[in-house]
């Protein structure tokens, strides 16, 4: 069973959505026991990191999180739970993410020719390629919507880049800790490739 962890954020119908349609049993909980039982979870996530990291705190979910990710249980985080994994965001200066990894998120600089957010598809480059990109070539297209992007301070558990007038971290992996910056939800049939490659491990 897939646990979709329930912290009031957006998009988290649709990632169960994608998992069904997979044949994948999938559930939307932020029960405790059904969390740490789960074989594989999920942290989506559309919305503000200080409201994330508040809603995660007042539901006790930080403990079970590391919880989950302590005991090896596959662990993946999509946009915001990408970056919910990291230390802090500059979308809210002082408020501490999960720092279950190390790194920052900070602001996509606004350009006259690249609008912020970014929101369309943007192909993939693989510095270190990852289990969730078995059989998925390189530039390969997939769904972006994000103002901020990840700066990760190891740069062997970049998985895959995208560039967007900044090298954007757009996916990383280290032990059993997997994420995206963009929407593999979203993304078609590569993005529904990637969550099967996902639900595997």
């Amino acid at each position: 069973m897939i646990a979709i962890i329930d912290y009031d954020a957006g998009n988290i119908k649709s990632v169960e959505k994608a998992l069904h349609f997979l044949g994948k049993e999938a559930v939307i909980t932020r029960d405790k026991d059904v969390l740490l039982q789960a074989d594989h979870v999920i942290l989506p996530g559309v919305g503000n990191f200080g409201d994330a990291m508040e809603k995660i705190n007042l539901y006790g979910l930080k403990p079970v999180i590391e919880e989950i990710v302590s005991k090896g249980t596959p662990f993946l985080g999509i946009c915001l739970g990408l970056q919910l994994l990291f230390e802090e965001s500059e979308e809210c200066p002082g408020v501490k993410g999960l720092e279950l990894l190390k790194g920052k998120v900070v602001k996509i600089p606004e350009t006259e020719e690249l609008k912020v957010p970014q929101i369309g598809w943007n192909s993939l480059k693989y510095p270190n390629k990852g289990r969730l990109y078995e059989g998925i070539p390189e530039d390969s297209y997939v769904y972006f919507v994000h103002s901020y992007y990840l700066q990760a301070k190891e740069p062997h558990i970049v998985v895959a880049t995208t560039d967007y007038g900044v090298k954007v971290h757009a996916s990383v992996e280290k032990d059993n800790i997997f994420a995206c910056q963009f929407h593999p939800e979203k993304s078609s049939d590569v993005g529904l490739a990637i969550l099967n490659n996902f639900v595997s491990i």
